[in-house]
């Protein structure tokens, strides 16, 4: 019964991009070495090929950075793969100082098989154990970052795993079902179930919603928030939407401080299911950082990435004195399934 319950739903809840934004083939100049053709090389970044339990092939880049002491695992929005995000996830990788890995739910990008919700959380649990087995990361050093429908197997792969850094969940959803109607209760068909797992997850979450989101409206976040054990200072983004959150300069700052803090906190320093607020608060006794750091504006000291990336349309999106909309996610949906809330 659920794997039928999950492939109905999955006909409202998945929009792979069609064509994929990218291809993966071996260069043999490399030994073999896995690349994609259609972003920049970079010698920092590992390509793979992970077979999940469920018998597909998952595609997944790792990114390193020399001065990372933690790992975080980004699981993407709907109607985007791993070539579309691929410069997002190494810009991350620099603001933050942090080995990133990201990856393909099966049926988008060159993962194969169908996406489904089953299929989804087999295919987080293989790129988890691909960082423990092959990069030795260990939970305690692992963060898990959730957007939109990549909440839904970050959520569930947190609340199976006890001692992870923390948590991210960027524009989360409570439920699949809970997108289109505002119901009171879990009904059987429903798909990640966010809001009946949430409470099992032991770590330091944080929160980040806009407040002018239309396709999952902020109190999902919200709520989630509020149902979750440890607490981090959430991050409601005023005016923000559900595909433009990384334009908003608080957004950089907020998730540098969050992962910040996790690198400092310790058992005795999180009081009443909350990460005190000397942690919450640590960037603030500090001098303010440049602008450079708030937004993701290369610096001169790292490598530069390929042009066409988040930099040249936050700069297009400072002359509107807003920023600009996201071409990454629901742009490639038509409107007609935008209002109706198909898309999240």
């Amino acid at each position: 019964m659920g794997g039928v319950t999950s492939s109905i739903a999955a006909k409202f809840a998945f929009f792979p991009p069609s064509p994929p934004s990218y291809t993966v083939v071996a260069d043999e100049s490399c030994g073999g070495a896995l690349c994609i053709p259609e972003v920049p090389r970079r010698e920092d970044v590992d390509v793979l090929k992970l077979r999940t339990r469920r018998g597909n092939d998952v595609v997944a880049v790792h990114v390193r950075h020399p001065k990372a002491t933690a790992t975080l695992l980004y699981s993407h929005g709907n109607a985007a793969d791993v070539g579309q995000m691929y410069e997002l996830f190494v810009e991350i990788s620099l603001r933050l100082r942090i080995n990133l890995m990201g990856y393909d739910y099966s049926g988008y990008g060159q993962s194969t098989g169908k996406p489904t919700e089953c299929n989804t959380y087999a295919d987080i649990d293989v790129v988890y154990k691909c960082l423990k087995e092959q990069y030795g990361v260990k939970d305690e050093q692992l963060i898990l970052y959730g957007q939109s429908v990549g909440s839904g197997p970050t959520v569930d792969l947190a609340s199976r795993v006890p001692n992870l850094r923390g948590v991210v969940l960027h524009s989360p959803i409570l439920s699949g079902l809970r997108v289109l109607y505002p119901v009171k209760r879990t009904y059987w068909f429903d798909i990640y179930k966010n809001i009946d797992k949430i409470g099992a997850i032991n770590c330091p979450v944080l929160v980040i919603h806009g407040t002018s989101d239309e396709v999952v409206d902020c109190s999902h976040g919200k709520q989630l928030w509020e149902l979750c054990k440890v607490k981090y200072e959430p991050l409601w983004i005023n005016g923000g939407g559900h595909c433009n959150l990384e334009l908003y300069p608080e957004f950089i700052k907020h998730l540098k401080k969050f992962v910040l803090a996790l690198g400092k906190s310790k058992p005795s320093s999180i009081v009443n299911g909350s990460i005190t607020a000397s942690l919450n608060s640590d960037s603030t006794n500090k001098p303010a950082e440049s602008n450079a750091t708030d937004t993701f504006e290369m610096q001169p000291d790292v490598p530069e990435i390929s042009r066409n990336s988040l930099d040249s349309r936050l700069d297009k999106s400072k002359k509107a004195n807003k920023p600009e909309k996201s071409r990454m996610s629901t742009d490639r949906v038509d409107r007609f399934r935008r209002r109706k809330g198909l898309i999240w």
